[in-house]
């Protein structure tokens, strides 16, 4: 078992055979860190790590002692005003008005395998033998209030989880006011902080800074992830790059608002920090309550990001993704909407149904406008049951329809949300979050139910239960589409207010887990405008997710790519979609855009019937390409080779590689075409040194004079991939559609 008990049970070392993570009890019982990084000996004691120096201007714990200050120790879970005048991990109301609180070690647990956290995702094992986890109990005797930290660590994996869980058993009662997951004061302040920034159509764009002083973070308080920022951020040395190097990374397992920052104080200190932002959160706690934290995932890598995102993609993508798509490569599917819109009947949902069975399509996804008396955005969510005028034998009726037709049926709900024109609303006004006596704003036309209510939860799981029973329904995917405002709940009383927040996700995740038990066969999807709820939370649940609301090609290099650095491909929804594109209205070569598309869950969203039959035959093409290499593409180990977010971003490249080494594919793109320019080569990256590999490109040649090679692997990653063309000299191509501007290629390796 990867954890051992030193020192008489005050020090502790996590460790296999990639990562080490130590702690000690220090002289007052509360918690100190030592270190955290690359693996290192196994020793009796690791007591020399603590360095206690005297610092004026510090307070001190003891009298008449001037060296021990909490100031100045690193510690696991750190408090405010006792003696430590940095942000601190939890913070607690009392009784008597106080906030000062005294935890002190009081036991331990070591034990095979991982907890199960209630009511909330989180990584999980199989197997006990997978993972060993530590449990820390601290006690607080003036506020009789239990404090435990939980630690899990992977046996083959550089990864350590970690939450909190405050468990009261005092008879008046407190008040958590902040509650983090997990924070880590790491000894220096050499790094460059990496994030995952960005805004509705533009989500998880890659952003790196160097540390300064002070505190630099990254948070939503806008009741989901959102766009804007991811709950993820990495710390990096300023010489680490996607193959070598030293990064850190953490990721919070959670869907709702959040904080990550980084804390440097003026002796270069680093203190990491993740959890549910404690800007309105406030969470009473009564006599045997207990409130548990989300978890965060901290994964160490000496390979430099790429190592790290690939020890995401395999953990969330095995080990907490969960149900029976976990493992199956995911059916290519049509989606109806930017064809139809809301403009649909059941003919021409048949009609397109029947062209996409015929160009080899798996699953048809019919999206919104379905149900209530949906003909735009102004009505009807909320009222999920068909709308017969569209659909005259409702959901049950076109899902047998298109079942018969050989293809699997799925549908668009968006169910956390309500406009006032339904009958939801008219019959359950205070189904709504609003504030008493405030005007609401709306997002998209629609306001969002209160899902803190388990009484709305239930009556939305109800509705959605007598559909789903009738219909033979194969997947779901479930948006979002606006942001949280007015957050205030008529269920909860005064001083629950600042549980709302929080009860929302719980509420979301219920859901979720009834919707997930009932129908264990469906493919869920989650979605939210796009990427705005694009989370390790939801991955638990839905094991893929929409990701984003832009489909054009050249936009989604930069989004792809940033997602990358978290997310498995298997968990991003990418489609191929009608140009002009309908956000960004650029005409991109249906290749490329099939090209970029099928580094993740691949689909389409057009109207194949618009489509000249040459283009439906590229079409075909692409969906047999897709069906022979799904299963490398998705669960296969990716790397990231050149970036859209540096050198001028007008070249990108990654590439996959299977289990065995034996298959592998690379994905080039060049968004315009340059004159004259020098000869190219990107070297690839995770192939074996002494295999002799066949190069050749997805659909034959392309202009510029490739020719199919044989080559070792060392020569791919040393030497490089030449993929020079006609643009290094002097061009004399004439324009074909496939050639000039946003041009791309894949690369097939075979062993």
């Amino acid at each position: 078992m990867p954890i051992k008990v030193h020192g008489d049970g005050r020090e502790f070392h996590l460790y296999n055979h990639k990562i080490s993570y130590i702690m000690t009890i220090l002289r007052n019982g509360q918690l100190g860190h030592l270190y955290y990084g690359k693996a290192i000996r196994d020793q009796a004691s690791f007591e020399h790590m603590l360095e206690i120096r005297i610092r004026s201007m510090a307070p001190c714990f003891y009298e008449g002692d001037r060296e021990f200050s909490m100031e100045h120790i690193k510690q696991e879970y750190p408090s405010y005003g006792h003696g430590d005048m940095r942000c601190p991990a939890y913070d607690i109301l009392q009784a008597d008005g106080s906030h000062i609180t005294e935890f002190v070690y009081e036991s331990h647990r070591v034990y095979e395998g991982k907890p199960v956290l209630k009511g909330l995702p989180a990584t999980y094992t199989e197997r006990p033998e997978e993972a060993a986890t530590l449990e820390i109990t601290l006690w607080d005797e003036w506020i009789k209030t239990k404090l435990v930290l939980t630690y899990t660590i992977y046996e083959n994996l550089p990864v350590i989880a970690r939450s909190a869980r405050f468990i009261c058993q005092n008879e008046h009662g407190v008040i958590l006011d902040q509650a983090m997951s997990a924070s880590v004061d790491l000894p220096d302040s050499s790094f460059e902080m990496v994030e995952l920034t960005g805004a509705w159509a533009r989500e998880r764009s890659i952003k790196t800074r160097k540390l300064e002083h002070g505190v630099q973070s990254v948070y939503s308080m806008r009741g989901c992830s959102s766009s804007n920022y991811n709950p993820f951020l990495a710390l990096k040395r300023p010489e680490t790059g996607e193959h070598a190097g030293e990064v850190y990374g953490f990721s919070l397992v959670y869907s709702g608002n959040f904080l990550a920052q980084a804390e440097v104080d003026t002796y270069d200190v680093t203190r990491v920090m993740l959890g549910i932002h404690p800007h309105c959160f406030s969470w009473p706690l009564k006599c045997g309550e207990v409130f548990q934290t989300p978890e965060v995932v901290m994964v160490y890598s000496d390979s430099g990001l790429n190592g790290m995102s690939q020890t995401y993609h395999e953990l969330y993508r095995s080990r907490l993704a969960r149900g029976a798509w976990r493992d199956k490569a995911r059916p290519i599917l049509i989606n109806n909407w930017e064809a139809t819109y809301f403009d649909f009947d059941e003919e021409k949902i048949l009609g397109l149904a029947r062209t996409a069975k015929d160009v080899g399509v798996e699953l048809f996804v019919l999206d919104d406008g379905w149900f209530g008396h949906r003909d735009n955005s102004c009505s009807s969510l909320g009222d999920w049951y068909p709308c017969r005028k569209k659909l005259p034998d409702g959901v049950a009726g076109i899902a047998r329809k298109i079942e018969d037709m050989g293809l699997k049926f799925g549908l668009w709900i968006e169910p956390e949300m309500v406009n006032k024109e339904s009958d939801l609303y008219r019959d359950h006004p205070d189904w709504m979050l609003s504030a008493p006596g405030r005007s609401a704003c709306h997002g998209r036309n629609q306001f969002v139910l209160d899902f803190s209510s388990e009484e709305v939860v239930d009556g939305i799981y109800q509705m959605l239960r007598r559909m789903l029973d009738e219909a033979p329904v194969s997947y779901i995917k479930w948006d979002m589409n606006r942001c949280m405002s007015e957050v205030y709940s008529h269920f909860c009383r005064p001083e629950e207010q600042g549980m709302v927040f929080h009860r929302y996700i719980l509420g979301v995740y219920s859901l979720y887990e009834k919707l997930t038990r009932r129908y264990p066969h469906i493919l869920f999807e989650s979605c939210a405008s796009g990427g705005a709820r694009f989370d390790p939370g939801m991955l638990y649940y839905a094991p893929q997710c929409w990701t984003s609301d832009d489909t054009d090609a050249v936009e989604r290099l930069k989004i792809q790519y940033g997602t990358s650095m978290v997310y498995p491909l298997s968990s991003m929804g990418a489609h191929v979609s009608a140009v002009p594109n309908h956000q960004v209205l650029r005409t991109t070569p249906i290749e490329t855009r099939a090209n970029v598309a099928c580094f993740g869950t691949f689909g389409y969203e057009l109207d194949l019937n618009q489509l000249p039959g040459e283009e439906l035959e590229k079409v075909r093409r692409q969906i047999a390409f897709m069906k022979a290499s799904r299963e490398l593409i998705q669960f296969g180990t990716f790397y990231r080779l050149l970036s859209p977010f540096e050198g001028g971003g007008n070249v990108t490249a990654w590439m996959v590689v299977s289990g065995d080494r034996k298959k592998a594919l690379v994905g080039y793109y060049r968004i315009l075409e340059p004159v004259n320019e020098g000869y190219r080569k990107v070297r690839l990256a995770g192939l074996e040194a002494g295999l002799r590999y066949h190069v050749s490109v997805q659909g034959g040649g392309y202009h510029g004079g490739f020719r199919e090679v044989d080559v070792y692997g060392d020569e791919l990653m040393n030497f490089g991939l030449i993929v020079s063309d006609s643009s290094s000299g002097d061009n004399k191509e004439k324009y074909d559609g496939t050639n000039g501007d946003y041009q791309s290629r894949i690369y097939i390796l075979e062993a």
